[in-house]
C-alpha cells in the first residue's frame, strides 16, 4: 500500500482518477461505518489499516466520528496507534473540544510529542482554543526559548495579522549570492511553511524586498539577491484586522504574505490556508447577522452552541422586529375608517408587505455583496440609486400589471380596488428597493457592518411604509375621509 506523506498525493487506492466525488464520499461513508464496527469489536488492527487508507484530514474527520458514536477510550487507542507523524496532523485538523478529549487521555509525553512535531501556526491555533490548565500543562513541556515565542504570540489582539501569521519562513541576506541561497533553503525548507517566497532582510531583521524561489533558480550563482529582489512587496501589519488580512489575499492572489511590526522588522507571514479559514468565519458571520443572530461565535458548530446560547443570539432581533410590528400595527390601526369602509382592501395588505419585504431583501444583498468583494464602494452610491431606481419600476409595473388583470378576471373585484392594489405595489417596490440598496451602504459609510442592514431590518421598515403608502393610496382614490 502507497502511503501519503506529502500534502495531495493520496494512496493508490484512493487515484482520483477511479472515482468521482460522489463515490468517493460514498466509499468514505461505508469504510466509516465499517472501521465503527470493528473499534467496537476490538479489532484494533483492521480498524487501523483501514483509517490509514485515507489522508490526515479524513482521518481527523473519522476520530471525530469515533469520538461521537462510540466514546473517548476508543478514539483515544486509535489515535495512539497512528504513526506518529500522521498523529501530529490528525490533532491539528481537530477541533478544540476533541483536542481536549485527546489531551486528557494521552500522556505529557505523547503531548510534548505532537507540540514539538506540529507547525507553528497550528499550534498557536490550537494553543488559542484550549482552557488556560490545558495550556499551561502544554507549555510545561516545551522549551524555554519556544515558549517565548509562543507567549508573544498569544498576546497580538484576537483576529490579528499577528494571531493568524507564522514565523517559520524562509529569510535571506540581500548580500548573499544564489548558490549561498539555495543552499539556505535545502538546510531550512523542510522546517518552512512554504518555499516558494523567500522574504530578504537587511541586516538584523529589517524586511528589504521578496524573492521567488523561481527567479533565484534561474539566475546565475554568482547573482546577488539583491539585484533579482523586489522591493515594491506588499505586506502586513501584527495589528490589522483579519477581514483586512482576508482582503489582502484575495486581491492580490498570494499564497503567502509578510507581516511587519511598526519598525517594518519581519515576524512572520501569513499563509492563505489560514486565509481561507478567516474567509469562512466572515462568511458565515455575515450570514447569520443577515438572518438577524446576533452570533459572537461564528465558527462554533450548530449542534455544540447551547440552546440558551442560541436563544440569546436570536433573541435581540426578534425583539427588534416585535417592536417594528407593533408600530406597524399601530399605524394600521390609524386607518381602520378606510378598512372598514372597503373590508376587501385587508386581504392584500398581506401580498403588498410580503412584496415589499423580499424586493427590499434582494436589494439588500446584492448590494451587501458587492460592498464585501469590493465590486461597490460609498463613492458609487448615485449608480446604485439609479440602478435600483430602473429596476424597481420595471419589476414594479410587471408585477402591478399581473396583479391587476388577476384582481379582477379571478378575485372579481372593481377596477379601482385592482388599481390602488396595483399603483400601491409599484410604489411599495420603488420605496423597498431603494432602501434595500441605500441602508447597507449607509451602514457602512457610518461604520456598522452591513450585514446588519439585512433581512430583519429591511422586513420591518418595508412592513410599515408599505401599509402606509396602501392606505393612503386607497384612501385617495377610492374617496374614503381619514
Amino acid at each position: 500500500m502507497a502511503e501519503i506523506r506529502e500534502e495531495g498525493i493520496l494512496t493508490e487506492e484512493q487515484d482520483p482518477k477511479a472515482m468521482d466525488m460522489e463515490t468517493k464520499n460514498q466509499q468514505f461513508e461505508e469504510d466509516l461505518e465499517d472501521i465503527l464496527e470493528k473499534l467496537q469489536n476490538a479489532d484494533y488492527f483492521d480498524a487501523r489499516n483501514a483509517i490509514l487508507k485515507y489522508n490526515e484530514v479524513d482521518i481527523s474527520e473519522i476520530i471525530e466520528e469515533v469520538l461521537d458514536e462510540i466514546g473517548v477510550e476508543k478514539a483515544i487507542i486509535m489515535f495512539r496507534m497512528l504513526p506518529k507523524d500522521v498523529s501530529v496532523e490528525v490533532f491539528s485538523y481537530l477541533d478544540g473540544d476533541d483536542q481536549v478529549k485527546i489531551i486528557d487521555g494521552i500522556t505529557d509525553r505523547e503531548i510534548a510529542y505532537i507540540m514539538e512535531e506540529m507547525d507553528f501556526d497550528d499550534k498557536i491555533d490550537v494553543l488559542e482554543e484550549l482552557p488556560a490548565n490545558i495550556v499551561d500543562k502544554i507549555l510545561d513541556q516545551t522549551p524555554r526559548e519556544e515558549r517565548k515565542l509562543i507567549n508573544t504570540f498569544l498576546n497580538y489582539p484576537d483576529d490579528s495579522a499577528g494571531s493568524l501569521m507564522t514565523p517559520d519562513y524562509i529569510s535571506l541576506q540581500e548580500t548573499m549570492t544564489v548558490a549561498q541561497a539555495l543552499a539556505h533553503i535545502k538546510n531550512q525548507g523542510m522546517d518552512s511553511e512554504t518555499v516558494y517566497t523567500c522574504y530578504v532582510k537587511h541586516g538584523g531583521r529589517e524586511l528589504k524586498g521578496i524573492v521567488s524561489l523561481s527567479a533565484i533558480v534561474t539566475s546565475e550563482p554568482d547573482t546577488l539577491i539583491s539585484d533579482i529582489m523586489h522591493t515594491d512587496y506588499v505586506y502586513l501589519n501584527v495589528n490589522d484586522d483579519q477581514e483586512d488580512v482576508a482582503e489582502a489575499f484575495k486581491k492580490y492572489g498570494f499564497i503567502a504574505i509578510p507581516v511587519v511590526d511598526n519598525e517594518n522588522r519581519l515576524v512572520g507571514i501569513v499563509t492563505v490556508d489560514d486565509v481561507m479559514e478567516i474567509m469562512e468565519e466572515e462568511a458565515t458571520e455575515d450570514i447569520e447577522r443577515m438572518g438577524g443572530v446576533m452570533s459572537d461565535e461564528p465558527d462554533a458548530e450548530y449542534l455544540d452552541i447551547g440552546v440558551f446560547k442560541h436563544v440569546k443570539n436570536r433573541l435581540p432581533w426578534l425583539l427588534f422586529m416585535t417592536v417594528m410590528l407593533m408600530i406597524t400595527g399601530t399605524l394600521i390601526s390609524q386607518f381602520e375608517h378606510v378598512l372598514s369602509q372597503v373590508i376587501t382592501l385587508v386581504a392584500y395588505l398581506p401580498l403588498l408587505m410580503g412584496t415589499g419585504g423580499n424586493t427590499g431583501t434582494q436589494a439588500a444583498t446584492l448590494i451587501i455583496r458587492g460592498l464585501s468583494v469590493d465590486e461597490v464602494d460609498l463613492k458609487d452610491a448615485g449608480k446604485v440609486l439609479w440602478k435600483e431606481l430602473r429596476v424597481s419600476i420595471i419589476l414594479g409595473l410587471i408585477l402591478s400589471v399581473f396583479n391587476f388583470l388577476k384582481i379582477i378576471l379571478i378575485d372579481g373585484e372593481s377596477v379601482m380596488i385592482a388599481l390602488t392594489v396595483a399603483l400601491s405595489m409599484v410604489m411599495v417596490i420603488v420605496f423597498a428597493k431603494l432602501l434595500g440598496g441605500m441602508l447597507p451602504m449607509l451602514a457602512k459609510k457610518v461604520g456598522v457592518d452591513p450585514a446588519l442592514m439585512a433581512t430583519p431590518m429591511i422586513s420591518s421598515l418595508t412592513d410599515m411604509v408599505s401599509s402606509c403608502i396602501y392606505l393612503l393610496t386607497a384612501s385617495i382614490l377610492l374617496g374614503i375621509a381619514l
